[in-house]
């Protein structure tokens, strides 16, 4: 039983492991786009007060083209991220099912032994009894 305990606690650990790693995903896939967005606002700003929305136009600001620049580099990563996010919630879903698994096995296991260590202990009363019973009768 302790090989079986120990690979439930394998399974845990796993289990908590692809927790973390969805976790860390998620937050980096939203400073991303917390990052993206405050850019945004900073090329707003910027064209509003230089008086030019138009990128291609020769007195646009350079601020601004090396903003537009980071934040798609920021919206492409949040997007690269956003299928290793989707791999990393199935192998959760995976854990989570194997784990699931050894957990019923070890209920199972568990309840087994208590219905022999209760049968055990009956028939312990019953020879107990018996045994009173030829004394006493």
């Amino acid at each position: 039983m302790k090989s079986r305990e120990s690979l439930l606690r394998l399974k845990r650990f796993q289990v908590d492991e692809k927790r973390r790693q969805v976790a860390q995903i998620e937050a980096m896939i939203a400073d991303f786009q917390r990052m993206a967005d405050e850019l945004d606002n900073q090329i707003s700003s910027e064209q509003e007060r230089v008086g030019i929305t138009d990128v291609t136009h020769f007195a646009y600001p350079t601020f601004a083209k090396a903003a537009i620049q980071r934040r798609d580099n920021l919206q492409a990563s949040a997007n690269d991220l956003d299928s290793q996010l989707e791999n990393a919630r199935e192998a959760l879903a995976e854990a989570v099912e194997e784990l699931k698994k050894f957990e019923q096995l070890e209920e199972r296991d568990n309840a087994r032994e208590q219905a022999e260590a209760e049968a055990a202990e009956q028939d312990d009363m019953d020879e107990i009894a018996a045994r009173r019973h030829a004394v006493g009768g």
